[in-house]
């Protein structure tokens, strides 16, 4: 406490906030030649040293590094990033192995990584659709179809504007297959999932079985990668991240996504990325594990594919896996035969060998995401998504900019209605307090 009392610009905070802040900020520890800071990053954390020593220095175009100062145990640096958006203006770096104290503006402002402010609909509010009928749609075409109904595009015939997708599901085949349950939680889910990173459904009539939802009409990821085979590091970052945000906002509503894949995130007009709705969609109570089969095979976390229960830290599983396919164009979990796809998935990440194509960085994020034990991953720890942004991999990336929709997405995508994501792509499985025959025991 007393070092954190010394900082000039936080003198005027009352001594019970200090302590308080004391009691939030961790630890971290930097080897020799790390980078705690590099210039030009936005940054959003204060540092205290409580061993070692840094220096900073800044880069001018064309010139050497030139050293600034040296900082030693109980001197701090980056105190101008808790009162606003600050742009790195030198570099630190560790001199020795050093171990610093430290605490992010979020936490100070008593904030979530993900701003409830920002929590608006881009879409029509859902109560002046309460009363709407199919009359008051006019189809403008079949975006896709499958085995439990179809997809059109819509728009009102009072307003052409408005452009909707309506998922037209059929009641018998819905029951028939035991997915009424499964689509009654999405509906209650994604009903109130006013995020700017989930395709959020505005309307669901249960006496014709529609669902209006937005119409995100410019790709799939899955589709993206087909065409380009691998992505950018930095556009991979970009996609990872509106997915981070997503499950951020569905976690702190104990929602458990359980299908993150390429095929489920697509791209609204801007080319952001959004979560779309999936039969995999549960609620789950506090400190609770449910205990259902449900996922894509390759995307699976061992728990679940072993029925030990699981909860949200399976999302953080799959994705690793989503974030191994973007930089390589495949999972790191690929068999044609199910049985060995599954045992390969359960002896782990560790046993898998890296494409080059992956940086160091980047492997350690996705080592880090697909731990066996679940509790032990990136996400699932006490800072939850906050470590996942704390990540080396996404050092010097814009969250708060990404959270504004200020950033300029990778791809400016064009409007295509050859394909729809509800109906296509590699197939998820649903089963409710059950595994698949066999699965359990596959072998090691």
């Amino acid at each position: 406490p007393p070092r954190v009392c010394s900082v000039p610009s936080l003198l005027s905070l009352p001594k019970d906030a200090i302590m308080k802040m004391c009691d939030l900020m961790e630890e971290a520890r930097y080897t020799q030649g790390d980078y705690i800071i590099r210039q030009g990053a936005t940054g959003d954390t204060f540092y205290v040293i409580n061993k070692g020593q840094v220096k900073s220095g800044a880069t001018r175009t064309g010139d050497e590094e030139q050293i600034l100062s040296k900082l030693s145990e109980r001197q701090w640096f980056g105190e101008k990033a808790l009162w606003g958006e600050d742009v790195r203006a030198a570099n630190v770096i560790a001199v020795s192995d050093v171990a610093c104290l430290l605490i992010d503006r979020d936490d100070i402002l008593g904030g979530m990584v993900f701003d409830s402010s920002l929590e608006t609909p881009e879409v029509k509010d859902p109560a002046s659709l309460a009363s709407s009928t199919l009359s008051d749609f006019q189809i403008i075409s079949t975006l896709g179809a499958g085995d439990f109904g179809h997809t059109d595009l819509v728009q009102f015939k009072s307003n052409v504007k408005d452009l909707f997708a309506m998922r037209v599901l059929d009641k018998k085949a819905i029951i028939h297959n035991g997915l009424r349950e499964h689509v009654a939680r999405e509906r209650n889910i994604l009903m109130d999932a006013a995020c700017p990173f989930l395709v959020r459904t505005v309307l669901f009539a249960c006496r014709c079985l529609y669902m209006l939802t937005e119409a995100c009409l410019h790709g799939d990821l899955y589709s993206l990668l087909k065409d380009k085979y691998v992505l950018f590091e930095s556009s991979t970052k970009f996609y990872t991240a509106c997915v981070t945000q997503a499950l951020t906002f569905l976690h702190a509503r104990n929602v458990v996504y359980r299908d993150v894949k390429p095929e489920n995130i697509v791209l609204d007009e801007r080319g952001y990325a959004k979560l779309v709705g999936s039969k995999c969609l549960k609620k789950i109570e506090v400190g609770k594990k449910t205990y259902t089969f449900c996922g894509t095979p390759g995307y699976m976390a061992p728990e679940v594919i072993f029925n030990k229960g699981h909860s949200v830290a399976a999302d953080f599983w799959s994705l690793g896996v989503f974030v191994f396919e973007l930089l390589t164009g495949g999972i790191p979990f690929n068999d044609v035969d199910p049985m060995r796809l599954l045992s390969e998935t359960v002896r782990g990440i560790d046993n898998i060998d890296f494409p080059k194509a992956i940086s160091k960085i980047a492997s350690s994020l996705i080592k880090m995401l697909c731990r066996h034990n679940p509790s032990e991953r990136l996400g699932s720890r006490r800072n939850g998504a906050k470590d996942i942004q704390k990540h080396k991999w996404f050092e010097g990336f814009n969250w708060d900019g990404l959270s504004k929709r200020m950033l300029s997405p990778p791809l400016s995508p064009k409007v295509s209605i050859l394909f729809f994501f509800f109906f296509f792509g590699r197939g998820g499985i649903c089963m409710d307090n059950a595994s698949p025959p066999n699965m359990i025991s596959c072998p090691l």
